[in-house]
């Protein structure tokens, strides 16, 4: 382990949409592995509970991702108690399932504000201190929603379509820069949960992926998609592939399990 990476650990992480479903086990995770983590949600009553479980190490934060506000309220109280986080897992959702012809603009930006604007907004809070120490991880939860849009999944594939764009822009900025500040995009699967499938994958299945992903700092890692526990790779031209097979090379994807 480097001492960045056990600086990282040393320091606290904030994970969104914590009050259920993956943030949740994201956070049972983290605690777990000694990590302090700031569980950010809407919900006050869920995320007392999870304080009560899980003990000191975890610090139940009251807040709404879609309102920048509150957002950098939030962290401002959580760097007062606990110190500048060295981790961002940005984890909070909504998928309203919705035809288009009952969207309403209303309705459609609620869901780019918390999709997409709250993504930026918690990155925005949490990365002049990663800059200022030079390191830092970021993780965005993502999706192929965006690919091939299912019915009444407009708001929801736009918004995480444009996540990953946002995921991109952030690379583009900062990884020259500050190569220590790690920062690329996980889809964690169809999960059984209140938002995904009955037959879905466990949350506390992914959780151990994601926080796996989370701690693992290496500036390899930045703009690399991974997809459940394997990472994602890009087709590639039939010219590559041929260049590929005449050179042996052979891009092997990287796995967190």
């Amino acid at each position: 382990m480097t001492d960045t990476s056990q600086r990282i650990r040393e320091g606290i992480a904030v994970v969104t949409g914590a009050s259920a479903g993956l943030g949740r086990e994201l956070c049972r995770t983290l605690i777990a592995e000694d990590i302090r983590v700031a569980g950010i949600g809407r919900n006050p009553e869920q995320l007392t509970a999870l304080a009560t479980e899980l003990g000191d190490g975890f610090m139940p934060v009251t807040a709404d991702v879609s309102d920048p506000e509150v957002v950098a309220r939030a962290f401002e109280d959580i760097t007062a108690t606990s110190g500048a986080p060295t981790i961002l897992i940005n984890n909070a959702a909504v998928y309203p399932r919705r035809d288009i012809l009952d969207e309403t603009p209303e309705s459609f930006m609620q869901s780019v504000n918390i999709n997409l604007g709250g993504v930026f907004y918690c990155c925005h809070a949490v990365l002049p201190g990663m800059v200022e120490r030079g390191y830092g991880r970021i993780v965005n939860l993502s999706t192929f929603a965006h690919i091939a849009p299912a019915p009444t999944a407009a708001a929801y594939s736009v918004t995480k379509g444009a996540a990953q764009t946002l995921t991109k822009s952030l690379i583009a900025d900062l990884a020259d820069r500050f190569p220590d500040i790690v920062i690329n995009d996980w889809i964690p699967g169809a999960l059984k949960t209140r938002m995904g499938i009955p037959d879905g994958i466990e949350p506390a299945e992914a959780a151990k992926w994601g926080v796996r992903l989370a701690l693992w700092h290496d500036p390899m890692l930045t703009g690399r998609l991974f997809d459940q526990d394997t990472e994602f790779l890009e087709p590639i031209s039939l010219k590559r592939k041929i260049l590929n097979k005449i050179t042996g090379k052979k891009r092997i994807p990287l796995r967190l399990s």
